[in-house]
């Protein structure tokens, strides 16, 4: 038997799978198919700005393009005006360094210049431009100075009495002690006041001029309003007709280690009696 033979009826021998029921011809379904998404629309080109040609200085604007000759700042003015404006700078340097002299001059130990004008120096310098050095001064001031003030008083029944007297810078020093802001009147409106009138007046407490009287009436409203605030007149029907200062100045003692020996007895300085006017006893001036 041939072995092509056995293969082939083996092959015949195994069984034959049943044939699929003949009917309409049904399609396979495919899954669908998805659309990619639109790319978004290209940018639009930016513009490209035309090439620069290379800086020439003479091609710079000027100050006005329809006139390239035209000048600014004072250069702009007429002859006139730029003749105006060279006077103020001058008299302003003039000025300054005028003001610059009298300030050095006022500030500076005695010498020839002030002895001969040191009137027009003062007259220049006070009251706005005063300087006090006392401060960084080789040897400070070391005394103690109260303003003291005491008034005759018009009583309501006719009668006048003198009042004791009030320290006015102790209750200025009551006011400051303690306190973190003390009031710029109360460190130095006094003291300044004093030192105007001192200043101003001869050893012998008569007026120096114009100045001198002045000082008067401003210590004089400053110690009437004192009085005013301290109730001197002592309720209503009572007016202040005169006041009288005085100074008592005392020198600070040395510290233990020094061999200096100063004196600790005070020193009066008693001023006259000053009239009031009437507007003031009423306290009308502030």
């Amino acid at each position: 038997m041939d072995a092509n033979d056995g293969r082939s009826n083996a092959s015949e021998e195994r069984p034959r799978e049943p044939a699929a029921p003949e009917g309409p011809h049904v399609p396979a379904q495919q899954p669908p198919q998805l659309s990619p998404p639109p790319s978004p629309p290209p940018p639009p080109p930016e513009p490209q700005a035309p090439p620069q040609p290379p800086y020439d200085p003479a091609d710079a604007p000027t100050a006005d393009p329809a006139h390239p000759d035209a000048r600014i700042g004072v250069g702009a003015l007429s002859l006139r005006y730029q003749v105006g404006a060279a006077l103020a700078v001058a008299v302003v340097a003039v000025a300054a360094l005028v003001h610059l002299g009298m300030v050095f001059l006022h500030v500076a130990p005695s010498n020839t210049v002030t002895k001969q004008h040191g009137k027009a120096i003062d007259e220049w310098i006070y009251p706005e431009f005063e300087q006090n050095w006392k401060l960084f001064a080789p040897n400070p001031l070391q005394q103690n100075i109260e303003v003291q003030v005491r008034a005759d008083v018009r009583t309501a029944d006719g009668t006048t009495r003198t009042t004791g007297w009030y320290d006015l810078s102790a209750e200025d020093g009551a006011a400051i002690d303690g306190n973190l802001l003390p009031s710029h009147t109360e460190q130095n409106e006094l003291r300044r006041a004093w030192d105007f009138l001192t200043a101003t007046h001869d050893s012998s407490n008569r007026p120096i001029g114009l100045r001198g009287t002045l000082a008067e009436t401003y210590l004089r409203r400053i110690v009437v309003l004192r009085l005013d605030r301290d109730d001197a007149a002592g309720g209503q029907g009572g007016v202040v007709q005169r006041v009288q200062v005085r100074s008592r100045t005392t020198n600070v003692p040395p510290p233990e280690w020094s061999d200096e020996q100063v004196s600790t007895t005070p020193q009066y300085r008693l001023l006259p009696w000053w009239s009031v006017p009437a507007d003031e006893a009423a306290g009308g001036v502030r």
